[in-house]
């Protein structure tokens, strides 16, 4: 039981994600959702796709160059416990970007690897105590730090060639070293727990003088353990995630239509049998002000399978 809450520890460890970066999809999304029941490390692939649409006009509404824009990533992805303490995670992404101008008819794609995640956290603390009416209270804090790797492609033209709308997002990577800090807290009585994080992204600066906005997530979930029988569970969970993004720079200049904040409710669900996981999960916004009102954030989709060993 230990083991399946230090597990649940990390929902949802980062933000947004993988969906992506709000006001930069496609190049920066680390969402880790239920990580599978696993006892010392385990190995998969994710499915993940979100769905926006851009240069709407100052009210929010399509206009002849409004863009329909898909990111679909395909991921390796694993993580490994060394010791009691400590925890290293990563995240391989491959990934499929589409882009529709209505207006003149044009679509665009770009496939190619995305920008490599590599987390390690450490448990400050693990306690289980029984209540007075013998249920047992257990309780876990992480903190973790992530480095985001640019090793997806950074197309400067992407940049240069830009609308006011849509400035800098149709990239498979940032091209920059980035770093995310992280705090984890989860409680749990019996089988119903809850979990609350927060993160914040460091953006650095790339070599052709664009930098990505910072950006702060807090979210929180409610989950439920379903045993199904002695090596099989269920982990339904909803919540909501927040998120916030500084605005972007080029050369130095602030541009002006990015940055945001976004809330999302979102729910999941989490299989394991055996040493096999499947899961899912749903996100769905309930307000957003995205690149000043003209970028529309669509639901986001994430589904795993993945074995540990």
């Amino acid at each position: 039981m230990k083991k399946l809450l230090i597990t649940l520890s990390l929902i949802i460890a980062f933000q947004s994600s993988q969906a992506c970066d709000i006001c930069g999809c496609g190049v920066g999304g680390n969402y880790i959702g239920l990580l599978p029941d696993f006892t010392k490390r385990f190995v998969g692939l994710r499915y993940q796709f979100n769905r926006l649409t851009t240069q709407l006009d100052i009210n929010g509404n399509r206009t002849a160059l409004s863009t329909d824009e898909k990111y679909q990533t395909m991921e390796l992805w694993g993580a490994w416990n060394i010791g009691q303490k400590w925890r290293v995670l990563a995240l391989v992404p491959y990934n499929f970007n589409e882009k529709y101008t209505e207006g003149s008819d044009l679509l665009r794609k770009k496939n190619g690897i995305g920008d490599i995640t590599l987390n390690e956290y450490y448990k400050l603390f693990d306690q289980s105590n029984p209540t007075a009416n013998n249920k047992l209270v257990v309780q876990s804090l992480w903190v973790g730090m992530g480095v985001k790797l640019p090793t997806g492609a950074y197309d400067v033209a992407e940049q240069q060639n830009a609308t006011a709308t849509n400035p800098n997002m149709f990239q498979l990577g940032t091209g920059s070293l980035d770093f995310i800090p992280s705090l984890m807290y989860d409680v749990r009585i019996q089988d119903f727990g809850i979990n609350a994080n927060a993160s914040y992204k460091i953006n650095t600066e790339n070599k052709d003088d664009y930098r990505y906005g910072n950006k702060i997530a807090a979210n929180a979930s409610a989950y439920y353990k379903i045993a199904l029988g002695a090596n099989s569970r269920l982990a339904p969970y909803a919540g909501i995630s927040f998120e916030s993004q500084q605005k972007d720079h080029a050369m130095g200049f602030k541009v002006e239509e990015t940055g945001g904040h976004i809330l999302n409710a979102s729910m999941g669900l989490e299989a394991n049998f055996n040493r096999i996981s499947v899961g899912a999960s749903f996100q769905t916004p309930i307000q957003q002000e995205l690149g000043r009102g003209r970028i529309d954030a669509g639901n986001r989709l994430l589904t795993h399978v993945s074995f540990s060993f």
